[in-house]
Parts: structure tokens; C-alpha cells; sequence
């Protein structure tokens, strides 16, 4: 029997549409998976909806199950919480995580899926593609105990970095950004905020996600003395500027750069990309997270929701679709 499903394709930059799509019946090590959620990652999806990925990154930004190629027609997105309608014993019935486009229903490699933890809602599940982001990035550059460590760029991907930097034990955290609104998210996640001109300098980390120079370069004036900034953004096919006189080579400052599509050094030779989201998914046990998911739409309304958000006529830090009226 032949099984059809919905797609949210992007027929050309700037105009979404949904499609019907056949689905394949499962084989022995596959799954049939319901959608029940997905999450719109605003920095990253509202990119690809503009057409802005430039052409020398399409190969490093093609999401695991893509279809069609960048910049359009193509079927992008990686935030995707559903049910295991069909396959092996152990996943049928459970609720499960998985890198897929937004799509109603979808058939996948049982070894795509990553099982959530009783004690996470599967909303808050779709935030895991995210918090596995910050996970990533805190390997890259993890904060000493005792640290003074800031956040540039309250979107998404700064406030799951935040969220877990509010962990560690005697580091204290400053959210940093130009929206004021964003000390309500600050406070809900337990950490101090500024805006970029009322920010503390003098820190050991800074971590920037705001995919604007303006942020990078304050990032760096933030630094102390031998202190490291971690570069979280994508800017797509955007030019930046950055001063680096100044403190830069005297004060012997560090400029990094983290990127999910790898895991991370200090850590490729004992943990699995697998190990990497499941650390993810339990982190989201805690409801802080909750404070990312700031509105929801019916997956009917996608198409217009990536055109609100990336016009930024619906500002939102993930955006929840949702599936057979969840």
C-alpha cells in the first residue's frame, strides 16, 4: 500500500509551498514516523528561505535528508518530533527525534531516530538539534570554573548556549542584546543581561550567535586580556568587517570558530555523533528550555511563517510547527 505524506518544499527564495509526497513502505532496519512537531530554526532556515546560503557552502549546509539542491526547489529543515508508526519492536510507539525536513509523515534509518526521554515533552524535544549546537560548542571552548563568561545574540542558538553555561558552577553568565525584551528570556534562564552598550568587559569567554558584525566586534572588545571568543554565527553570503587593532595582538585574543557538522576535537575520539544527541535530549529535561519555544503555527501556515519570520514581521527564537492538531 502506498503511503502519501505533506512536504513543505521552497519553490524558489521566498516562496514556500506544501506538496504531497509518496511515501516508501518501511524495510527491515527502517522507520514510519508521524510527525507530531518540527521547529523552525530562525538563523539558519530563514537563510535558506531568502536564498542566501552561498554557493561555496551548499555542500557543507545540505541538511541529512534534504531533497533538491540550494537554492530552490529544495526540502530543508532538521528539527523534526514525531512517533514510530512502523518498525523494529524497541522504537514502535515511542516518541523520537530526528534531522528531517518538516513533513507530516516520513520513512526513515532506524538509526536516524534518537528516542526522547520519558521526562522531556516532545514539544521542548525539537529544541535538541539546538541544544546539541551548544553542546558542540562548549566542547570547543568550555568556561573554567569561576569564569565571567558573556553571550552575544539572544537568538536560538545564544539562549541554548546560555541555558547551559547557567550550569556550570560558579560561572557567571551576561546575555547580551540589542532586542530589551530579551532580559525576560535572561531572567527565565537564570543569567544577568545588557544591551551592547551596557555589557561587562573584562571576560574570559565570549560567545557570540548573532550573525552580525556589529555583535562579533563588540564581542571582542568584551575580552580580557588573553581571553577567547567563540564565533557561533553564519552570515551566509554576507561580508564582515572586524577591527583587529587595538587590544587584539596585545592583549593576545583568540578567535574560534564552531561548527555542528563535526564533533567537536576535544571529544571526536570518545563520543558518537549519536552520544552527542542523546546528551542533548536529556539535557532538555530541564523546563528552562521552554523559554526558546515562543510560538506555534499548524503546519498548513508554514509557508507564511518563514516568509513572516524571515521578514521579521514574527520575531520569534524557535518557532513551533505543529501536526493532526496538536
Amino acid at each position: 500500500m502506498t503511503r502519501s505524506a505533506l512536504a513543505f518544499w521552497l519553490r524558489a527564495p521566498g516562496v514556500g509551498e506544501i506538496r504531497p509526497v509518496a511515501l516508501p513502505e518501511p524495510g527491515t532496519d527502517e522507520v514510519l514516523v508521524r510527525s507530531r512537531y518540527s521547529g523552525v530554526s530562525r538563523g539558519t532556515e530563514t537563510l535558506v528561505f531568502t536564498g542566501g546560503v552561498p554557493a561555496s557552502q551548499y555542500a557543507a549546509m545540505r541538511a541529512p535528508f534534504q531533497e533538491g539542491d540550494f537554492p530552490a526547489p529544495v526540502k530543508y529543515g532538521y528539527l523534526s518530533v514525531g512517533e514510530v508508526e512502523q518498525g523494529p519492536a524497541h522504537l514502535r510507539g515511542r516518541t523520537v527525534f530526528c534531522l528531517h525536513p518538516h513533513q507530516s509523515a516520513y520513512v526513515v534509518p532506524a538509526a536516524a531516530v534518537t528516542v526522547v526521554p520519558a521526562e522531556v515533552p516532545a514539544a521542548r524535544a525539537v529544541l535538541a538539534g539546538t541544544v546539541e549546537t551548544a553542546v558542540n560548542a562548549l566542547w570547543d571552548a568550555p568556561p573554567l570554573v569561576g569564569d565571567r563568561v558573556t553571550v552575544v545574540g539572544g537568538g536560538m542558538v545564544g539562549c541554548a548556549v546560555t541555558a547551559l553555561l547557567a550550569r556550570f558552577p560558579g560561572v557567571r553568565v551576561e546575555l547580551v542584546d540589542t532586542d530589551p525584551t530579551r532580559a525576560e528570556v535572561a531572567a527565565a534562564l537564570g543569567v544577568d543581561f545588557a544591551t551592547p552598550e551596557t555589557a561587562a568587559d573584562g571576560r574570559d569567554l565570549v560567545v557570540h550567535a548573532s550573525a552580525t558584525a556589529a555583535g562579533l566586534q563588540r564581542g571582542l572588545d568584551l575580552l580580557a586580556p588573553e581571553g577567547t571568543l567563540l564565533e557561533l554565527s553564519w552570515y551566509g553570503d554576507r561580508q564582515v568587517q572586524l577591527s583587529l587593532g587595538g587590544a587584539f595582538h596585545s592583549g593576545r585574543l583568540n578567535i574560534r570558530s564552531s561548527q555542528v557538522g563535526m564533533v567537536a576535537p576535544a571529544r571526536r575520539a570518545s563520543r558518537s555523533y549519536a552520544d552527542r544527541m542523546a546528551l542533548a535530549l536529556n539535557l532538555l529535561a530541564d523546563p528552562a528550555f521552554d523559554t526558546l519555544i515562543t510560538g506555534r503555527s499548524p503546519f498548513a501556515e508554514l509557508p507564511d511563517v518563514l516568509a513572516r519570520l524571515s521578514g521579521g514581521d514574527l520575531p520569534a527564537l524557535c518557532h513551533l510547527i505543529t501536526y493532526d492538531g496538536e
